[in-house]
């Protein structure tokens, strides 16, 4: 079992930063990739970012040049970095884990979500 605690949402003007994080703890294999999705009300939740154990990332074109993610290693904790954050930012944000092990074939776990918000 994989569990995942996020951290780091709040409220932020229009323009501002925030640096989520997220730490996951249990049965963690080598082959793991983590990530960020999104959910934003009535609408669909959305992948935004992912980075594998070798440190290979993937960005949404959404958010593009405005956030990035990195992962501590060893640590199995990643983080985002959001940057010019802009109104159609808010939303609730999901860290994500996604892996396969010897036993089982790929399975997603995710948090419970953290809320950020972008006022004008």
């Amino acid at each position: 079992q994989v569990h995942l605690v996020e951290s780091g949402g709040g409220l932020v003007q229009a323009g501002g930063s925030l640096r989520l994080s997220c730490a996951a703890s249990g049965s963690i294999w080598s082959g793991s990739v983590m990530g960020w999705a999104r959910q934003a009300p009535d609408k669909e939740r959305e992948t935004i970012a992912s980075i594998t154990s070798s440190g290979d990332t993937r960005i949404a074109d959404s958010v593009l040049g405005r956030f990035t993610i990195s992962r501590e290693r060893y640590q199995n904790t990643i983080f985002l970095q959001m940057d010019n954050l802009k109104l159609d930012d808010t939303a609730v944000y999901f860290c994500n884990l996604g892996q396969a092990t010897n036993a089982s074939p790929w399975k997603d776990y995710w948090g419970q979500g953290t809320q950020v918000t972008v006022s004008s």
